[in-house]
């Protein structure tokens, strides 16, 4: 196998592994530790970490330090959850059919859309899907027109879709932090997609957005964050034809950035084109509602030339989580949640604009619970000044920008005025 390869030996396939860290043969080990003596060391060493717990946390660009409410592992530790795969025999997976259904119920009341499935691996692989859809939907067009993601989604999608016949187009930031809707041109468009709030923290006009879209005959793909829909217009309400996005925020920690759940959903006139899970509710001759698996589009179940993917696990646990933590909050609490990110994110964003040396990077453009700030020296610098602090201050936006002093700085519900005053403290004494 080695000399198929191309390699000498065993090394060779280990070679990127700096050699500081591997060990010897015969590695000098210490003596073993009694269970009380290892827990202790662990947590020493743990201790070292700097993490939610110990720092101030402003970080986000996708995954975002909310609050999880306990009931919301407390249920997940459920056995019955925690083992749960395909639920093929209906009779035996009620539970977490109706959990599915309830979870595309509360998905397609969020966004006011007509299906949704029961999830994603995340919100980058749901757009993908979305594109896929658009295209089986009209495969003589072939043009996609991207708002601004993030760098790391723009790779995964021109992953996602290489070898397709897609063409993407990844348009600009404009001088306002968003997509122009007269950028949206040219013949053969497909689709529109655009995020809300987008990268950058910015709120674009997407009722303009979709309109001009659909002024090209083209699909308008609306990628959004579930929580904000607890202030702003649903997409429903502005045109979408297709909804995806990633909602981490509703009841899932950062887990060290995943798993993550992706969220889909669409108009009625695409539903045997989603991809994925579709959990349905039925009756029986006698009138007892039941749960069970409907429309399955896997090449297992239908001929493989019409699958619409090849999904063998979805995220079902984590949106197990994000029905219990909808559940939990309901609409009011949902709203309140929402309005608590949107003021306290402003009330930074506006104070740290006064101090001297800062300044916005897309002046006047709307914020919900994230924004872009030009620091008066290097963004890497400031993060590593504020970690010596206790604060994990945000994410630098040179690849986005192009600007070495930009920072995208994310604020929750979890995040108190005094900590707010804090961060403001520290941007004053590193000017």
């Amino acid at each position: 196998m080695l000399r198929t390869i191309g390699v000498k030996g065993i090394e060779d396939l280990f070679s990127d592994v700096p050699q500081k860290l591997l060990t010897s043969p015969s590695p000098d080990l210490p003596a073993p530790l009694t269970e009380m003596e290892l827990t202790a060391k662990f947590r020493e060493l743990a201790s070292a970490n700097a993490s939610t717990q110990t720092h101030l946390c402003l970080m986000g660009g996708g995954v975002y330090d909310h609050y999880v409410p306990a009931i919301v592992p407390s249920l997940l530790s459920r056995s019955e959850f925690l083992t749960a795969y395909a639920p093929y025999q209906a009779e035996m997976s009620q539970g977490t059919l109706q959990a599915m259904f309830e979870y595309q119920t509360m998905i397609c009341r969020l966004t006011r859309m007509d299906i949704a499935n029961s999830s994603f691996y995340d919100g980058t692989s749901a757009l993908a899907a979305a594109l896929f859809m658009a295209h089986k939907k009209e495969p003589e067009r072939r043009r996609v027109l991207l708002g601004h993601f993030s760098p790391s989604q723009m790779r995964l999608l021109r992953t996602h879709l290489e070898g397709t016949p897609l063409d993407l187009e990844f348009l600009p930031l404009g001088a306002k932090g968003c997509i122009d809707a007269e950028a949206i041109s040219g013949d053969g468009l497909l689709a529109v997609a655009a995020s809300c709030p987008n990268y950058v923290g910015i709120v674009p006009e997407m009722e303009m957005l979709s309109e001009a879209a659909h002024a090209r005959g083209a699909f308008f793909i609306a990628s959004v964050d579930p929580l904000s829909l607890g202030v702003l217009h649903p997409p429903g309400s502005y045109g979408a034809d297709i909804v995806v996005g990633e909602a981490q925020c509703l009841g899932i920690p950062m887990n060290f950035g995943g798993p993550l759940l992706g969220l889909m959903a669409a108009r009625e006139s695409f539903l045997r084109l989603m991809p994925g899970r579709l959990a349905g509710q039925a009756f029986d001759v006698e009138g007892r509602r039941g749960f069970v698996m409907t429309l399955q589009t896997r090449e297992q179940h239908i001929r493989r030339e019409r699958a619409t993917s090849n999904i063998c696990s979805n995220q079902a646990l984590n949106a197990l989580a994000a029905c219990i933590y909808l559940s939990l909050l309901g609409k009011r609490g949902l709203t309140d949640v929402a309005e608590q990110c949107l003021h306290k994110a402003n009330y930074l964003y506006r104070e740290i604009q006064a101090l001297p040396g800062f300044a916005p990077v897309f002046p006047g453009a709307p914020v919900f619970k994230e924004f872009a700030i030009r620091c008066p020296r290097s963004a890497p610098e400031m993060v590593e000044k504020a970690l010596a602090r206790g604060i994990l201050l945000g994410i630098p936006l040179r690849e986005t920008t192009g600007d070495d002093r930009d920072l995208l700085i994310a604020v929750t519900e979890k995040r108190t005025r005094a900590e707010l005053d804090r961060v403001l403290e520290f941007l004053r004494s590193v000017r």
